[in-house]
């Protein structure tokens, strides 16, 4: 049995929306402005976008929504895939209204299959708070992505709190991807074996989580939680590696300064989404640490896309009850957009 947007309905109830709050796309433009600077040179990430891939991250219309239909997703929450706009200095601000403008249109077309991530010029934070601005209250973007350092200064660099603070101020949620390490780290922690190997170490393998999870807890760590409690982030990859090591990480409470201990911001500020690692397992831990109430579903389309209706099949047996079962498919998200904090479970 399928609905009208393609799902099988059969294996989860009847008429269960299922939403990918982490699915990617790329531009030309962006595509050609990372070749012009050279970016392959420091990021490895750049050669991962082509053949196959490119073509799936460049294409908003039938071959997205005909695999989308084929995994059982019936929306996909669209997102600059990383590097984004990192490296990119002033031209990202053309490039982020180019890409939003464009993303926009891709919406309008299909309203019922395609939500949407603000791409933000990172590297001039003022610029980027308006354009979220923009994105968020005239095109009706759900949130924005960012993928770890911007230049040399982590997230939790004071130079990029506008960001930060529109981003709460407009209730918009902030996802933070990963990034490849920094060629420093890649020499001293991923590196020694074959060319390619070194570049998978580094990046999703694990370097790339590493970097995403301490990104998190250098937010943390900066008080931000305290100055913007209402701040959402959400991490993918089942919290990026952070959520297995929070026994680890409660040791901070007795020098950290914060107003509460880590676990408070841990289901308080942070959302957690699959990215595609369909294990019931993670999926039990998550939801020990953060709530059922704050899981949300996705597929890292491209990157994680396998045949064989895998979203559906995943979300059938995860393990879940129907009500949370509703929730980590879409009601969590909707909530989380909606510009409500309410839990629709309980998180205990």
């Amino acid at each position: 049995m399928v609905n009208s947007q393609g799902s099988d309905v059969s294996d989860t109830g009847p008429c269960l929306r299922l939403i990918g709050i982490e699915e990617h796309y790329l531009t030309t433009d962006v595509r050609d402005a990372w070749e012009a600077i050279g970016l392959a040179a420091t990021d490895p990430s750049v050669a991962v976008h082509s053949g196959e891939v490119e073509r799936r991250l460049l294409d908003l219309s039938d071959e997205r929504l005909a695999l989308m239909d084929e995994t059982g997703l019936d929306v996909q929450v669209l997102s600059l895939t990383t590097p984004a706009l990192h490296d990119l200095g002033r031209q990202g601000l053309e490039l982020a209204r180019r890409a939003n403008d464009a993303v926009a249109e891709a919406i309008a077309r299909r309203p019922d299959r395609f939500q949407t991530l603000a791409a933000l010029p990172v590297g001039e934070p003022e610029a980027a708070a308006l354009e979220l601005e923009r994105c968020v209250r005239t095109l009706g973007f759900k949130g924005t992505m960012l993928c770890g350092r911007v230049g040399e200064r982590n997230l939790d660099h004071p130079d990029l709190a506008p960001i930060f603070e529109a981003a709460a101020a407009l209730g918009a949620p902030i996802l933070l991807h990963p990034r490849t390490p920094t060629i420093a780290v890649r020499s001293a922690y991923y590196s020694g074996f074959t060319p390619e190997v070194d570049a998978a170490f580094a990046m999703y393998a694990l370097g790339w989580h590493y970097d995403a999870g301490i990104q998190f807890v250098r937010l943390m760590l900066s008080g931000i939680f305290d100055r913007l409690p209402g701040l959402q982030v959400i991490l993918g990859h089942w919290g990026e590696i952070v959520l297995f090591y929070t026994e680890r990480l409660a040791a901070l409470d007795r020098v950290s300064g914060l107003e509460h201990p880590i676990a408070t911001y841990l289901r308080r500020n942070l959302y957690v989404t699959a990215s595609g690692m369909f294990s019931p397992d993670y999926l039990a831990r998550a939801a020990a640490i953060v709530g059922p109430d704050r899981l949300l579903f996705s597929t890292d389309y491209p990157y994680q896309y396998r045949q064989g209706r895998d979203a559906r099949r995943f979300l059938a047996g995860c393990g879940l009850s129907d009500m949370e079962k509703a929730a980590f498919a879409h009601g969590n998200w909707e909530r989380l957009t909606n510009g409500s904090e309410r839990p629709v479970l309980a998180s205990s």
